[in-house]
């Protein structure tokens, strides 16, 4: 599949300093490069092994995304990404895969299927320049990446420890709005919730909310002025 490097400024628009100091200079992407420059896009994001209620969860709400005319951003990781991915193709919808890996490789294996379409159909992109080595130290600098061009970042599933956590703190540090599924501030097992709460993580208790939350908008998106 064709792809090309293009500097993220280019593509994406202006940065802020904080913004300068955490992207990287320069993205390789596959698909429609317009989906980084129109509309509004959350990420949807969680575990690898998510529980049954986890994954019809990340369903609804992917599916309510796409009602809504919202590109959803994901990381091609097995778990809740896959989810997110399929479940917007499948509904109409669009979806970004944000790699953790050069756009030559897959990881998971068994995801190409999906990044393929995705790269036809939609967008892929990576921070990781082709045959390059890659390694664990890739997905926490996607997750940065992710949050980045996201407008929003929505965890929908994720225990004490998960990679997923890196991207909630990213979304807070770069300015961006982070939610969590309200189940997750009930479950007495996993202790992180109320501590991104504390730094400003919102609720996802209902739709409505989240759409007055969300800018009307893409942040990188102008709109159009009545005068």
């Amino acid at each position: 599949m064709p792809f090309e490097e293009v500097e993220l400024e280019a593509l994406y628009g202006p940065l802020n300093e904080t913004e300068k100091k955490n992207a990287p200079a320069t993205l390789f992407v596959a698909g429609d490069k317009e989906l980084l420059r129109r509309g509004r896009r959350v990420s949807v994001v969680g575990t690898r092994k998510p529980s049954e209620e986890g994954r019809k969860r990340a369903e609804r709400f992917t599916r309510f995304l796409v009602e809504e005319g919202i590109t959803v951003v994901s990381g091609l990781a097995q778990g809740i990404d896959t989810v997110a991915h399929w479940t917007a193709i499948e509904s109409g919808g669009r979806t970004i895969a944000v790699l953790g890996t050069p756009l030559d490789k897959c990881y998971p294996a068994k995801n190409r299927e999906l990044l393929e379409r995705i790269m036809r159909e939609h967008l892929a992109v990576s921070q990781f320049p082709p045959g390059s080595p890659g390694g664990r130290r890739c997905f926490p600098m996607r997750n940065r990446t992710m949050a980045l061009l996201s407008d929003a970042t929505v965890i929908i599933e994720a225990g004490d420890g998960s990679g997923t956590l890196h991207q909630g703190w990213e979304a807070l540090r770069l300015g961006r709005l982070l939610f969590l599924a309200e189940s997750l501030t009930k479950d007495p097992s996993v202790k992180w919730p109320a501590e991104m709460i504390h730094y400003g993580a919102q609720v996802l208790s209902d739709t409505k909310h989240f759409l007055d939350l969300l800018p009307e908008i893409g942040r990188n998106e102008v709109a159009d002025l009545d005068f």
